[in-house]
């Protein structure tokens, strides 16, 4: 996508992708796509620290885990869904007490999420449609162009 408009002139100015520890194991926006955007000079926002919930549902990291491993990127700002009081709170704390993970904070929790991150099953986001709007409502796109096949 980056190269693609490139290609045709076009610059973003910031791009919004899932960064967690899950994905720094499969299809890796960390790994693939950050690099290039800190090297561009370009805004990241990070978002999908917990993966809709799926990354804690894996039993290896915990939400204070997951939210601070994702702000020790390097991001421009992490969005995170908060939907009771409760998480808010917790979230606040995580960012009032923050301070980035060590080398030895983020190899340990990255082993511990190595297994469960395999295939993709806890990042649905990346090997199924569920969260795919346009395939749940293909309307959404309007009508095909006919020249266009």
């Amino acid at each position: 996508m980056l190269e693609v408009a490139a290609s045709h002139g076009f610059r973003f100015d910031a791009v919004q992708m899932p960064l967690n520890v899950m994905d720094a194991h499969f299809r890796s926006f960390e790994r693939q796509v950050l690099p290039l955007l800190v090297a561009e000079d370009m805004g990241v926002i990070g978002m999908k620290s917990m993966g809709d919930g799926l990354i804690l549902k894996s039993h290896t990291a915990t939400p204070r885990e997951c939210l601070r491993y994702a702000l020790s990127l390097p991001t421009s700002t992490v969005v995170t869904g908060i939907d009771r009081m409760e998480v808010l709170e917790q979230d606040l704390d995580v960012v009032r007490t923050f301070t980035p993970m060590s080398a030895e904070e983020r190899a340990d929790l990255l082993a511990r999420t190595a297994e469960a991150a395999r295939g993709g099953a806890f990042e649905g986001f990346k090997t199924t449609n569920g969260f795919d709007g346009t395939a749940l409502f293909p309307d959404w796109l309007g009508e095909a162009d006919p020249g266009v096949s």
